[in-house]
C-alpha cells in the first residue's frame, strides 16, 4: 500500500501513534499533525496481546493513505522483547510476538516492522548476534512484504547493535537478509560514539562500508539528552539536546538520506509532534 519510498523529492516525515484506534485513525492522525508517514506499536510496547486486526478498517486505511500519499510506515515491536535472551521464556516471548506481528503486518504489505536487536545479558557478543539471526531464520519467510529493521543501539550494556560491525554480523547469518535491513536512531548512534553532529559524512560512508546504505530503511529524527558517546539512551526533543537543530537539518538534507521515512520519537505530546514536524518542513531544501 505505501508510496515508492525511492522517490528522492518527497520528504517522508513523521511520529509515533497509538494503534488503539486502528489503522484508519493513525493515517488521518498523521494527516492532521502534517505528517506523511507514521510509526506505530504493534501491541503495548511491555508485550501482551495485540488488538484483533479490523479488515475493514485496513481497507478504509489503504484506500486514503493512497489519497494522502502516504510514505512506508513503521511498526515497532515491544521494548521488552529481548531476541537473545539467555531465559528460555524470554527468546519463546520473543519469536511468538514477532511471528505473529509479522503476520498481522501482511494485512498492510510493503511496511517496515523494527526490532530492539535486545541484550546478551552475559552470555557474550558472540551468542547473542547468533541468537537474534537463529530467532530471524525461524520467522523470515519467502513470500513475506514486509522488511524487518534491526535498529542501532547505544550500546549500553549488553546491548546488541551498539555498532555497526554487530547488526552486520546478524545480517551476514541471516538466510532470506534480503527481507532484512536497518533503522538509524539518530539518538542511538550518537550516544554511541558515532558522531553526526561534527563527521555524518564520515559515519554514513562507514555504515555504507560494513552494512550498506541500500539496507537503511528508515531513521528515528531524535535528539539527546545525553553528551557524545555516552552509551546512555534518553532521547530529547528536537534542538533541545546535545545533537542540535543544525545537525538535524543535515541530517534531514543529506542526499543520501532521502526517500526514506523520518520517524520522530521525541518526549512529546501530539502537538509537539506537529509543531517538530512543521519546524522540519521549513528547514527541508
Amino acid at each position: 500500500m505505501s508510496t515508492d519510498v525511492s522517490n528522492k523529492n518527497v520528504f517522508y516525515i513523521g511520529c509515533h501513534l497509538s494503534c488503539s484506534k486502528g489503522f484508519l485513525h493513525m493515517a488521518k492522525e498523521a494527516e492532521s499533525l502534517g505528517a506523511n508517514t507514521f510509526q506505530f506499536f504493534t501491541r503495548n510496547p511491555r508485550g501482551g496481546k495485540a488488538k484483533d486486526i479490523d479488515p475493514a478498517d485496513v481497507q478504509k486505511f489503504l484506500e486514503y493513505s493512497k489519497r494522502m500519499g502516504l510514505g512506508t510506515v513503521v511498526a515497532h515491536a515491544p521494548y521488552t522483547l529481548n531476541a537473545c535472551g539467555a531465559d528460555e521464556r524470554v527468546q519463546e516471548f520473543a519469536f511468538q510476538t514477532m511471528k505473529d506481528d509479522l503476520q498481522r503486518m501482511e494485512y498492510i504489505p510493503g511496511n517496515l516492522y523494527n526490532f530492539h536487536p535486545g541484550s546478551h545479558v552475559g552470555q557474550g557478543m558472540e551468542t547473542g548476534i547468533q541468537k537474534i539471526a537463529d530467532l530471524l531464520n525461524q520467522i523470515l519467510w519467502p513470500e513475506m512484504q514486509t522488511t524487518v529493521l534491526l535498529e542501532t543501539m547505544a550500546g549500553k550494556g549488553s546491548e546488541v547493535g551498539g555498532k555497526f560491525e554487530e547488526l552486520k554480523a546478524i545480517i551476514d547469518r541471516v538466510e532470506l537478509s534480503d527481507k532484512v535491513g536497518v533503522c538509524l536512531d539518530t539518538c542511538h548512534v550518537y550516544d554511541g560514539g558515532y558522531d553526526i553532529v561534527d563527521h555524518l559524512d564520515e559515519v554514513l560512508e562507514k555504515f555504507d562500508r560494513v552494512v550498506g546504505l541500500d539496507r537503511l530503511k528508515a531513521i528515528h529524527l531524535n535528539d539527546s539528552k545525553n553528551p557524545f558517546a555516552s552509551h546512555k539512551d534518553r532521547h530529547e526533543k528536537i534542538g533541545e539536546g546535545s545533537i542540535g537543530i543544525e545537525a538535524m537539518v543535515r541530517i534531514i538534507n543529506h542526499p543520501k538520506l532521502q526517500g526514506i521515512p523520518f520517524c520522530l520519537e521525541t518526549p512529546n505530546e501530539l502537538p509537539g509532534y506537529a509543531e517538530e514536524i512543521r519546524v522540519l518542513r521549513g528547514m527541508k531544501s
